[in-house]
């Protein structure tokens, strides 16, 4: 334990390497941090105390019924970020609108956050892996005033830094300020992360596939034949593949940054436009998965070139292994 280089260590060491925060960034990594904490901590009494478990009786702006872990995370993650005057706006998945500060210290603030506070929140109650994601934006309108809706929609291209937070077996903190990947892990004991992956590379090659199958009468034909492609015997590329879905989009894709394998959210006729968020989900994993060598696409086209036009706005999303990838979009694409 004693040669275990802490996140700040980490990033006092590696100030270099961000092109624009310097001391920013560190305040605003300190805020995410210190909400995971509090996250890790409650989330494992959540089967023993009442105010965390269940839903909430209301809906969030996608129509989806709010759990009480969703609310709780997100004023969570909102007051810890507000409270150290380096973001100017925040958008979260469970604020129909985004949210400005007008105060005087953070009018001044450089960045945009959006946020998930839990993708996965309905595995809470079966003690199965849920997290945070994030993405990080330089904000374009001039500062020292209140930011505006262009500073939120910008093309992933633009972060200048993303990660997630897994609460599973250990906690883990993953993030990239565009210069690769590292993995931090959270040791409890005395509240501090340690770098424990550091340079994360996704395996070019992998034998996972993570789809919710149960969708797989409203897939496209060429989706379904991809489905069938992964579960086709075949030695040479050691096939069948394992089939691995979690329900929580971080988990499946820390698993597969891991190990090696592609994640899969198609549209359907079910969800004609895809169901995950392009802003706040799917950019902040794209670009992590990008700098850890793999691809992130809505099939079309790299998921960080979309244009976006809507806070809310979804996509399908595919993400993984360089050369699983290349196969899932010459059967896309047949």
């Amino acid at each position: 334990m004693h040669n275990l280089i802490t996140l700040g260590e980490f990033i006092i060491k590696n100030q270099r390497d961000f092109p624009y925060a310097k001391g920013q960034l560190t305040n605003m990594f300190s805020a995410i941090t210190l909400a995971a904490k509090v996250m890790n901590s409650q989330i494992n009494k959540a089967g023993l105390v009442d105010e965390l478990m269940g839903k909430v009786g209301t809906e969030n702006v996608q129509g989806e019924e709010q759990k009480k872990l969703d609310v709780y995370a997100n004023k969570l993650f909102i007051n810890a970020l507000k409270a150290r005057n380096e973001v100017c706006g925040i958008a979260s998945e469970e604020e129909e609108e985004t949210i400005i500060f007008d105060n005087e210290s953070a009018i001044n603030g450089k960045y945009i956050f959006l946020i998930d506070p839990i993708d996965g929140s309905s595995n809470i109650e079966v003690n199965v892996s849920i997290g945070t994601v994030f993405a990080i934006y330089r904000r374009i309108s001039p500062i020292g005033k209140p930011a505006i809706l262009e500073d939120f929609l910008q093309t992933g291209r633009n972060q200048v830094g993303a990660g997630y937070v897994i609460f599973g077996s250990s906690t883990m903190f993953v993030f990239t300020t565009g210069n690769g990947v590292n993995g931090f892990t959270y040791d409890p004991s005395i509240g501090v992360f340690y770098l424990s992956h550091p340079n994360l590379k996704i395996p070019q090659d992998g034998n996972i596939y993570s789809i919710n199958e149960g969708n797989y009468a409203y897939f496209s034909d060429n989706m379904k034949a991809y489905v069938n492609y992964c579960k086709e015997i075949d030695e040479a590329s050691n096939r069948p593949y394992t089939g691995r879905y979690i329900g929580s989009m971080i988990a499946d894709l820390h698993r597969n940054i891991l190990k090696g394998g592609v994640y899969m959210y198609p549209n359907s006729q079910k969800s004609p436009q895809g169901k995950l968020r392009l802003l706040y989900e799917c950019n902040p994993m794209a670009l992590l998965i990008e700098q850890a060598g793999g691809m992130a696409t809505n099939g079309q086209q790299p998921i960080l070139d979309i244009e976006p036009t809507d806070i809310h706005e979804r996509t399908p999303f595919y993400g993984g292994s360089m050369h699983m990838m290349e196969q899932l979009h010459k059967i896309l694409h047949a």
